[in-house]
């Protein structure tokens, strides 16, 4: 049986990836190692499984947790988009250049 379901979580040093979207309007992301950069309509968040983009609109940091890997964004979500690892340096200078 696995050992998840014998209540004994797995041992790694990567922090765990989640997100969460309630009605569209709030997103609670877990496994965020560090905020790219933000701004009312974009943010880019490098998590433990890549990076990540959000578009939206009105969009506000409402909760950051360094420690915890904790980020909540409210308003109105648009697209989440995973950068692919294979072209994580390129995506990095593409999204960079759109959040100047």
């Amino acid at each position: 049986m696995n050992q998840y379901y014998e209540g004994n979580p797995p041992k790694s040093n990567v922090p765990d990836h989640d997100v969460i979207m309630r009605g569209r309007k709030l997103l609670e992301i877990t496994g965020v190692k560090q905020v790219e950069s933000f701004d009312n309509e974009e943010f880019l968040l490098e998590t433990s499984m890549g990076f990540l983009a959000i578009k939206g609109q009105n969009l506000q940091m409402k909760n950051l947790d360094v420690e915890k890997g904790i980020v909540a964004i409210k308003g109105k979500i648009f697209d989440l988009v995973y950068l692919d690892e294979q072209h994580g340096e390129k995506a990095k200078g593409f999204f960079s250049k759109l959040f100047r």
